[in-house]
């Protein structure tokens, strides 16, 4: 028996009722998904979750031996962020690869949950860029739906097509297309407003604070505005700014892994130096850099910083003005 100074708190709170949100507010994100990709989409959120949830258990049961953690669901949100993180059109055996990067190194290897430094879902995402980057660049340009017959047309994003033909081949796009975008992509870059819709359903819930989202999102928007000021592009500044708040994985990355309770910091303005972190390092890949997407490397870089933002951001302690 283990006693501790007082006070002591108690709470309802539990791994799992926070894991459980969280697959609740990606739902509008996955429905969509379903009905805009069908059967393929998932057919891959079945093999994800199937890989995450059976590399965990195997590693509990055989190598570490010790009660297996599977019921607290968190392999089963990692499942999920992975397969929205992939094209629809990337081979079933390549996400088996990624949810074993992500569950049996980058989770488990440290510990599992709680002592892992790095979100597994990023981690296995830029593992997979890398190492499959056809697989992982081969997108779907025409959703078909569940019952769709016609093919889907291989083509680039809008971020791809704006990186191989310059801002010039968006000047058409009306922005307010891309709240519910049907030009493809990852699955988890479908829609704006069912992300937004799980972000109001985390804050109501109280499990995430909104400052990492929203200072992300706010450096962003700020370096796109200067960006656009100094390009000109043809789309107008406001609708240049619109398109890379909405477009790619920024609300995805931003709402739903850059806010992991492990790979983020623990104090407010820490996690307001997390954000600005992650948003310059996505707009500096996403305008000069090589790959149109600097999501996912952003927060990953952010995750190393974590430790040294920890050190120099303390949450005020409890009982002290």
């Amino acid at each position: 028996m283990i006693v501790s100074p007082s006070p002591h708190l108690h709470s309802s709170l539990s791994t799992r009722r926070l894991m459980a949100d969280v697959i609740i507010a990606l739902l509008p994100a996955v429905i969509l998904s379903c009905l805009l990709y069908g059967w393929k989409e998932l057919f891959l959120l079945g093999v994800s979750i199937v890989s995450c949830v059976g590399v965990e258990y195997l590693i509990n049961r055989f190598l570490l031996k010790k009660p297996c953690s599977v019921g607290d669901l968190s392999a089963v949100v990692t499942a999920v962020l992975l397969a929205l993180n992939v094209p629809v059109s990337c081979p079933w055996w390549v996400l088996t690869i990624g949810a074993i990067f992500a569950i049996g190194v980058v989770k488990m290897t440290f510990g599992g949950l709680g002592q892992n430094i790095f979100n597994p879902a990023i981690a296995a995402r830029v593992f997979l860029l890398l190492s499959f980057p056809t697989a992982m660049t081969s997108w779907d340009y025409t959703p078909t739906g569940l019952f769709g017959s016609v093919d889907a047309v291989s083509g680039p994003t809008l971020l791809g097509l704006v990186a191989e033909q310059g801002l010039d081949s968006v000047a058409g796009l009306d922005w307010t297309q891309l709240l519910i975008n049907t030009c493809g992509g990852s699955a988890g870059e479908l829609s704006a407003l069912a992300l937004i819709a799980g972000f109001v359903y985390l804050l109501a819930r109280k499990v995430i604070k909104p400052w990492i989202t929203l200072s992300i999102l706010g450096t962003v928007a700020i370096f796109a505005l200067v960006y656009a000021l100094v390009a000109q592009p043809a789309m107008g500044v406001g609708a240049f700014v619109a398109f890379h708040l909405l477009s790619g994985g920024l609300l995805l990355g931003s709402i739903f892994m850059a806010t992991d309770y492990v790979t983020s910091p623990m104090s407010d303005w820490g996690g307001v130096v997390y954000g600005v972190g992650i948003g310059l390092l996505t707009m500096l890949i996403r305008c000069f850099g090589a790959y149109p997407e600097g999501v996912s490397f952003a927060i990953l870089i952010m995750n190393m910083v974590v430790p040294l933002i920890n050190k120099g951001f303390h949450q005020r302690k409890y009982g002290r003005a």
